[in-house]
């Protein structure tokens, strides 16, 4: 599900998911650090850059990010954030079967792969 906008009265609200499982988290990548080019077999992610300048990666495209931006990442896409300047804060909405061990490492300076 995409981000839904309802305007109301009074203002509007954005809708991020419905009667669906989700795990939610606040990424917190230093400056000067990347985690794994990597893909989920069974959850789809969306992104929202709270702070920094990040460069995203998803498919073979590159972007570089500011606060505000947005991004979908379909399951079985390869994704990555990188802080390269300052640090950098996403928040995260996993969609469908959360589990931590559901990483598939395409690439790592960590030496995970």
């Amino acid at each position: 599900m995409e981000p839904q906008t309802t305007s109301k009265p009074w203002g509007a609200f954005r809708q991020f998911t419905h009667n669906e499982s989700t795990t939610v988290k606040v990424l917190f990548v230093r400056a000067g650090e990347a985690f794994s080019l990597q893909t989920h077999a069974h959850r789809e992610e969306f992104w929202k850059v709270l702070s920094g300048t990040p460069r995203i990666t998803i498919g073979d495209v590159t972007t570089r990010a500011k606060a505000g931006d947005e991004f979908s990442i379909a399951a079985g896409t390869a994704h990555r954030i990188e802080a390269e300047g300052a640090d950098a804060e996403i928040l995260e909405i996993a969609r469908g079967a959360f589990d931590e061990d559901d990483i598939i490492r395409l690439q790592d300076k960590y030496g995970r792969v």
